[in-house]
């Protein structure tokens, strides 16, 4: 078995059951996944009144099918034990029984001191630090926590793939559990306020949050949100609101200046290991930009965890804080994303969808059997649309994975690609843009190949291996890269050679790069 460079732990059975051999002349035995639980995550399953927090639920869904070990520190029960309130410290500690407590306390090694002393200011710092500890020992397989201190030390250390938060641990079981999944996740549709159950338990935490929403609810019956269900429970839902000019923002401060705008106006997503957080961001850039505004911005909440992971989200593509909101419900913060096409941002995430005329544009061949599930948006009319339900981590992300054989590797962050669905002169089409985010190459080891690939591309760990095999001495590189926009019109290989677009048949064989001009009369050609 190879390992990753991440404390020499192999990755692939970190979520799936696994058999061990003991000690020479023993029987197989199978070993129990150990996942340690950070204080936040049992407050929120075993406070005397929990939070409402399905996201919780699902977790320990997954723990128990999977037969973790539910793993609780020292550190966890010191904590609890020092609340101020003795009847939630009594029922607490009856809880406890059900988790197994780590008898003993790893040493602390000198890699995690030097982080400890880099980050650590008080003694809820070292407690931090000390569960962080436990996973670099290789106590414990796993470590699942909400704290971000905690992210950036696993992070230092090279624990990233081990310490995880809610929702990584969701995306990855699922990914590698596909047989345990009970239920597909349906397409997001666009829906009228009168049609959406209000009483569905989803929208509890918002009438925790804003007096009178019920009341604003309905008052919506005749406008459009989007709504994606798991069975008949609603898991997503996105109010989008474009407003002009004239919009007032006297209740935020500082106020926006007047411009066109798009407003996420309600935004929850149940998290599933789907990624349907980056699902319903598609849909909001893709609103913001045929609307043609200069700023999105949302206003929300910092209370819970699930607040705080949007937020996050948010951030990654490009949000920024802008202010305060004021109103009978609270203080809100106010988040603001650039727009205009001249944004001067050089992350691709964060000026996420425009292409950019500096760089570089290739053409990225895609077999048919691999083109609809890796890019759902861009399906063609032949194909069944009932086929693709959503449903798979790597059909929801904007994010993606292209695992490619290719020599031409120096792809730069920003440059475009133009995807060919391969199939000859008449059935090949280019299809899809998307933009480079970055480039792992050379990948050191299969194990590596997986890690990045697994959840964001179309290819299971069988097909992976096969493409890791193929050629020993040409190992695929991984091409992340962001699903920008499908084409309106899809021009076959023949109209892409008479427009020039394609100077010959040889530029679809692999990633090869063509002139910025062929781009702009590709656009021009697909209506676009």
């Amino acid at each position: 078995m190879k390992f990753s460079k991440e404390r020499c732990v192999p990755l692939y059975p970190l979520f799936c059951p696994r058999t061990l051999a003991g000690i020479p002349g023993d029987r197989a035995t199978v070993r129990l996944l150990k996942a340690l639980l950070d204080t936040n995550i049992i407050i929120h399953r075993e406070a005397v009144t929990p939070a409402v927090n399905a996201d919780v639920g699902t977790l320990f869904k997954w723990l128990d099918r999977l037969k973790y070990e539910k793993c609780i520190h020292q550190v966890t029960v010191a904590e609890i034990r020092g609340h101020r309130d003795p009847k939630v410290v009594k029922a607490m500690a009856i809880k406890m029984d059900s988790y197994v407590l780590l008898q003993t306390v790893a040493p602390l090694a000198d890699d995690v001191k030097q982080v400890a002393a880099e980050i650590d200011v008080d003694a809820n710092d070292a407690g931090d630090t000390a569960l962080v500890n436990e996973v670099f020992a290789g106590r414990v397989d796993i470590l699942i926590t909400e704290d971000k201190k905690i992210h950036e030390k696993a992070r230092r250390l090279g624990l990233e793939a081990r310490v995880l938060n809610i929702e990584r641990f969701l995306e990855r079981v699922v990914a590698e559990n596909p047989e345990q999944v009970d239920y597909k996740v349906l397409s997001v549709r666009r829906e009228l306020f009168g049609n959406i159950n209000l009483t569905d338990a989803f929208f509890d935490s918002f009438r925790e949050d804003y007096q009178g929403f019920d009341t604003w609810f309905n008052k919506k019956a005749n406008d459009h949100a989007y709504v994606c269900r798991r069975d008949e429970a609603i898991g997503g839902f996105l109010f989008l609101k474009v407003e002009d000019e004239s919009e007032s923002y006297a209740d935020i401060t500082p106020p926006l200046a007047p411009a066109k705008r798009l407003k996420i106006g309600t935004l929850k997503v149940v998290l599933n290991g789907r990624r349907l957080g980056e699902r319903f961001l598609k849909i909001v850039f893709d609103n913001a930009r045929i609307n043609k505004v200069e700023e999105i911005y949302v206003t929300i909440f910092e209370r819970t965890d699930e607040q705080k992971r949007l937020i996050d989200l948010l951030t990654t593509w490009g949000f920024t804080k802008h202010g305060v909101k004021r109103s009978q419900s609270g203080e809100e913060l106010v988040y603001v994303r650039n727009m205009r096409k001249d944004n001067p941002a050089t992350e691709p995430k964060h000026r996420y969808p425009w292409l950019r005329k500096d760089r570089k544009v290739y053409v990225v061949p895609i077999r048919p059997e691999f083109h609809t599930e890796l890019l759902p948006d861009s399906i063609l009319r032949t194909e069944d649309l009932s086929a693709q339900q959503d449903g798979e981590p790597h059909q929801n992300a904007i994010s993606k994975v292209y695992v490619s054989h290719t020599m031409n590797r120096d792809l730069q962050p920003g440059d475009t690609l133009i995807f060919y669905r391969t199939g000859g002169m008449y059935k090949g089409v280019a299809t899809t843009i998307g933009i480079v985010e970055n480039v792992i190459n050379p990948v050191p080891d299969f194990d590596t190949l997986r890690f990045h690939s697994r959840k964001r591309s179309v290819l299971n760990v069988d097909q992976l291996r096969e493409f890791w095999e193929r050629n020993p001495r040409n190992r695929p590189c991984v091409v992340n890269f962001l699903h920008a926009y499908p084409l309106k019109k899809r021009p076959n290989l023949k109209a892409l050679l008479e427009a020039g677009i394609f100077p010959n048949m040889d530029i679809v064989r692999t990633i090869n790069e063509v002139p910025f001009d062929s781009l702009k009369m590709l656009l021009i050609l697909a209506g676009l």
